[in-house]
Order: C-alpha cells, then sequence, then structure tokens
C-alpha cells in the first residue's frame, strides 16, 4: 500500500514503470516514424500488421502482477 506524502517502495516502484511505459512509447514513435519512411517493397503491408502485434505483446508482456 501507498503511504500518502512518502516516497515508498511501491511508489518508486510505481514511478519507474510509469517512466518506463513513457520512454518506450517515445522510441515505438520514432521508430515508426523511422520506418513509415522505409520501403519495404512486397513486405509492406506484412511489417504494418507485425508492428501493433509486437506493441501488443509487449504491453501484455508488462500487464499483470508479480508472483
Amino acid at each position: 500500500m501507498q503511504i500518502k506524502n512518502n516516497f515508498d517502495e511501491e511508489t518508486l516502484k510505481k514511478i519507474g514503470r510509469g517512466a518506463l511505459i513513457a520512454g518506450s512509447g517515445a522510441v515505438a514513435l520514432y521508430i515508426l516514424r523511422a520506418l513509415g519512411t522505409m520501403d519495404f517493397g512486397d513486405f509492406t503491408p506484412m511489417v504494418g500488421a507485425i508492428i501493433p502485434i509486437l506493441v501488443n505483446t509487449i504491453k501484455e508482456y508488462l500487464k499483470g502482477e508479480n508472483n
């Protein structure tokens, strides 16, 4: 349980996780913009389909509670 007006362990973990999510979003945007300027030829639709799957896979991996 978080303690009000205190940076306890749980609060620091939440801050760190939020920072990772925000940072990964910035990296993902950078990569997507770079990929948008590339020509993959016949594989372009496949690349366009795989990227959202990868993003969802990472999101699902990070979701949930620790065992």
